[in-house]
């Protein structure tokens, strides 16, 4: 099963027999003040900087988000998704928690899109789902509900199934759906990284799905955090993790992942491993 997601001239594909892709997180408020400030007075500046930077650094699918405070996202998110074609081809990830806003982003958006994303809410599947199907994009799945983030690996399961279920029932192909098994951070419950780990290994082999992940999330609070998420994304890749959310400009990081690549039997015979060490 394969999910495919475009761009100006750009299709991306990715799986769980096929090599890992990063949906590059750069473009996103959270902790960034000076980015916050830029989209609150409808500049783009350093989200063009970003966008190029990142593909350079070999991004596959560019997340954009622009939730933060003062920020009209109904209005921003848009504007935001159409600098960005104008500086990339490559497909991008509209994430808002703000469904007017995901719409308003899609009608801007000529190709088929990555949503982040629906989750087991009823309010979630409700809102999300028609609009996928509408659009024919792909759609972040988190296994997450109303009584919020579990620990538990059989909770994340069900509301997986539950997430499937519903979107099949509404015709969207399963090979559409790509699942955030939820990374937290490992510093405030030493179970984060198991969970997640043993959840998207259930999840891929049971369904056959995509998974992502906000990856960078588990080294929050603790020191050199780009190592930790490197060793962690090289975990996720053998147990099914096949687009990590992440930072691809952190050094290391696209080695890594072609060296996971090779290992987990997702670059046959080093070619990707080989090519990237003849540069």
């Amino acid at each position: 099963m394969e999910t495919v997601v475009t761009g100006k001239g750009t299709e991306i594909r990715f799986g769980s027999n096929l090599p890992t892709v990063i949906i590059a997180e750069r473009i996103n408020p959270t902790g960034r003040k000076s980015l916050a400030e830029e989209l609150k007075q409808g500049k783009f500046d350093i989200v063009r900087e970003d966008a190029v930077k990142q593909t350079r650094a070999g991004a596959h699918i560019i997340d954009i988000n622009v939730g933060a405070a003062g920020v009209d996202e109904v209005k921003i998110l848009p504007e935001t998704v159409k600098v960005v074609m104008e500086v990339t081809n490559q497909p991008l990830c509209l994430d808002s928690a703000n469904p007017k806003a995901l719409k308003a982003a899609l009608d801007v958006y000529p190709y088929k899109a990555l949503i982040n994303s629906v989750n087991g809410k009823e309010k979630s599947l409700e809102e999300v789902l028609p609009m996928v199907k509408d659009s024919g994009s792909a759609v972040v799945c988190l296994t997450m509900d109303e009584e919020g983030i579990s620990y538990n690996v059989e909770k994340r399961f069900k509301i997986a199934k539950k997430i499937i279920n519903r979107a099949e029932s509404v015709g969207i192909k399963r090979e559409n759906l790509v699942f955030d098994c939820l990374v937290m951070a490992n510093a405030t419950n030493t179970d984060s990284a198991g969970v997640t780990l043993e959840t998207q290994r259930k999840i891929a082999k049971e369904f056959g799905v995509s998974i992502t992940g906000g990856y960078s999330n588990i080294s929050f609070g603790m020191p050199d955090r780009d190592q930790l998420n490197i060793h962690f994304i090289t975990m996720g890749i053998a147990n099914g993790l096949c687009a990590p959310i992440a930072d691809p400009l952190v050094s290391g990081l696209s080695e890594a992942i072609k060296a996971a690549d090779f290992l987990a039997g997702r670059d046959p015979y080093g070619m990707n491993y080989i090519s990237n060490y003849r540069k």
